[in-house]
């Protein structure tokens, strides 16, 4: 072989080894995973706003023309702009536009909720605000009224529409099933004023969302503005988010009460039956954030710098584990069958039981490797507990 040949040849093989290895990564920082953050909170909130509006078109019909038809049109539009606000409660938990000393959210999703504060119940034919024709029904007034006297005198949000949609819930294997005519003149007293009133609170709760949205809006002097130029503070922020939603609130407050009771009034979503689906969607939600990457209701996925991606530069082990125990918390959430208000009865080797435990104890782990995720980027003392 030649002298030439041989240089060629060497030449050949080195790029054939250059090609082979990868590119070196661009290193991911703070300031990048912030505004990745950004962009899917103000994507997904206002999907949630978009699927909450379809929501009220429909409820709006409903209302103009009561029927069993249009009942069941409402309560499937309930269901389907649910599943896109329930991964937004990843947000939450850091004194955000959400939940601040300002905030909405307990007009938008408290619970559980004391449904004779609304309307009537069993055995009490004339409870509510409903029944009280002393009191105007508007957006202020309930506003106001919205857990005056005790945080479950709920009068506002998705559990108080839930409730206007299903009713009282008598049946082991279904949800609530109010009667359409509770909203028609003559067939029940104060319809009129039933209407209104599920006219007024889908309203509050969708301009409560768009004031949300608002304040995550891209190139605003607004709380995004803030956020993303807070640094460790703001992924602080984030993660504390995830880990009190995982282990203080869904595990703790929204499961483990539950099972601790057995008592239907201490599920999420006690009337529509939906609180399977709420498990999910908030474990979707937690996914979201730490993959950064978010599918839109028109089926795009938006997808960035991620918590996963910067803590993977320092310790790939450990954010390789967070994203397994998300996957193994929503398999398991999966696996729950509805109604929940079923799966918790029984003795603790109930089938139900079983499952909704093995979702607690999955959560109870993503909550320490989060921990754990948060000092790798030298956030210490994260909080998994309930502010």
């Amino acid at each position: 072989m030649t002298r030439l040949n041989r240089l060629l040849c060497s030449a050949f093989a080195a790029s054939l080894f250059a090609t082979a290895l990868p590119s070196q990564a661009t290193e991911i920082t703070n300031s990048a995973v912030l505004e990745h953050y950004s962009n899917v909170v103000y994507a997904s909130y206002s999907d949630s706003i978009a699927a909450a509006r379809e929501m009220q078109a429909v409820i709006d019909a409903f209302l103009a023309a009561p029927s069993a038809e249009s009942l069941a049109a409402a309560r499937k539009a309930w269901l389907a702009a649910r599943e896109f606000y329930l991964p937004t409660e990843a947000y939450r938990f850091y004194s955000g536009p959400i939940d601040d000393a300002q905030g909405p959210e307990a007009r938008i999703n408290a619970w559980p909720i004391d449904e004779s504060y609304i309307d009537y119940v069993k055995g009490k034919a004339k409870a509510g605000i409903i029944n009280n024709p002393k009191v105007a029904i508007t957006k202020d007034k309930l506003k106001s009224l919205n857990e005056k006297g005790g945080e479950e005198n709920v009068s506002t949000g998705w559990h108080a529409i839930e409730f206007l949609l299903w009713g009282q819930d008598f049946n082991a294997k279904g949800p609530g099933d109010r009667q359409f005519t509770d909203f028609i003149d003559g067939k029940a007293p104060n319809a009129d004023r039933r209407r209104q009133y599920m006219k007024v609170v889908t309203g509050l709760m969708i301009e409560d969302l768009e004031n949300v949205a608002k304040q995550w809006m891209p190139a605003e002097q607004n709380y995004r503005s803030k956020f993303v130029a807070g640094d460790k503070e703001s992924l602080k922020k984030a993660l504390t988010g995830l880990g009190v939603l995982t282990r203080g609130e869904l595990a703790g407050q929204r499961m483990e009460v539950a099972m601790d009771t057995q008592n239907q009034e201490d599920e999420h979503s006690c009337f529509s039956d939906n609180t399977h689906r709420d498990i999910i969607g908030d474990v979707v939600g937690m996914q979201n954030v730490w993959e950064g990457r978010y599918t839109g209701k028109d089926g795009k996925t938006l997808e960035g710098a991620s918590l996963k991606a910067l803590v993977a530069q320092k310790n790939p082990a450990v954010a390789d584990l967070v994203s397994a125990d998300i996957l193994q918390s929503l398999k398991l959430a999966n696996e729950i069958q509805a109604p929940f208000d079923q799966e918790i009865i029984g003795k603790k080797d109930a089938p139900g039981r079983k499952r909704v435990q093995a979702v607690i104890d999955a959560l109870k782990k993503q909550g320490k490797d989060l921990v754990a995720a948060a000092e790798t980027l030298g956030v210490k003392r994260l909080s998994t507990k309930q502010p």
